[in-house]
């Protein structure tokens, strides 16, 4: 079990999913730059995340950045959305009458993606959820701007475990406030962080090595 000042950021798990090395950036050293792809994502969870924002469609009850976390991954964050649907094999919550089952829904700009880093970080909230209410949670939806439509995300035990693993990892790295080194990958032209990762530099070349090339220019001049 985690206290509370040791919890990592949920949006976390995307970033380290992507790309470890982006997410050490972010969330150890504290760097950040925008890109058109981050500031849509930013304009449409803006919209989304209204906590004042609790909408009822018959038996469904739709609650909007849901703040959430658990002790037992040691994780906290926000829900995008939560969907509340009434129904017999539920759980009770407070405020409303008869039971619920819970869904998260996470909003994305783009399209679905090859790798998983959209899915765990939907799962993340999930288990969330589950140690917050009680509750198990099957299935979620990634919602993408660009199809303009949900896909389905079962839970499995595969997909719980690979999560877990990637969150555990990021605690180990931010206990030691590691940032780890990456090969160059197609992805990284659309990185956001590609001017301050530098990875031609740290993923071929030692530190020590480019010092001394640049020392070497200088003294050239």
């Amino acid at each position: 079990m985690y206290s509370e000042d040791e919890y990592l950021m949920l949006s976390g798990v995307q970033h380290f999913a992507f790309c470890r090395r982006q997410w050490a950036l972010i969330h150890i050293e504290q760097q950040w730059e925008e890109n058109s792809r981050t500031v849509d994502g930013n304009i449409m969870h803006e919209r989304v995340h209204d906590a004042d924002f609790h909408e009822k469609r018959g038996e469904l009850v739709i609650t909007r950045a849901m703040a959430v976390s658990s002790a037992r991954i040691g994780i906290s964050g926000e829900c995008d959305a939560v969907e509340l649907r009434k129904s017999d094999n539920g759980i009770e919550l407070f405020g409303l009458d008869g039971k619920y089952t819970v869904t998260p829904v996470e909003y994305k700009r783009g399209e679905p993606k090859e790798d998983d880093c959209d899915t765990v970080q939907l799962t993340a909230q999930a288990m969330c959820l589950e140690d917050m209410l009680c509750c198990d949670i099957p299935f979620g939806y990634l919602y993408y701007g660009e199809i303009r439509r949900r896909v389905k995300v079962v839970f499995d035990a595969e997909l719980r475990k690979r999560t877990e693993d990637i969150i555990n990892e990021m605690h180990d790295l931010y206990k030691k406030q590691y940032t780890p080194k990456v090969k160059r990958r197609k992805c990284c032209n659309a990185c956001s962080l590609k001017n301050i990762c530098l990875p031609v530099i740290c993923g071929n070349k030692k530190a020590s090595d480019y010092v001394e090339q640049m020392l070497g220019m200088e003294e050239d001049k």
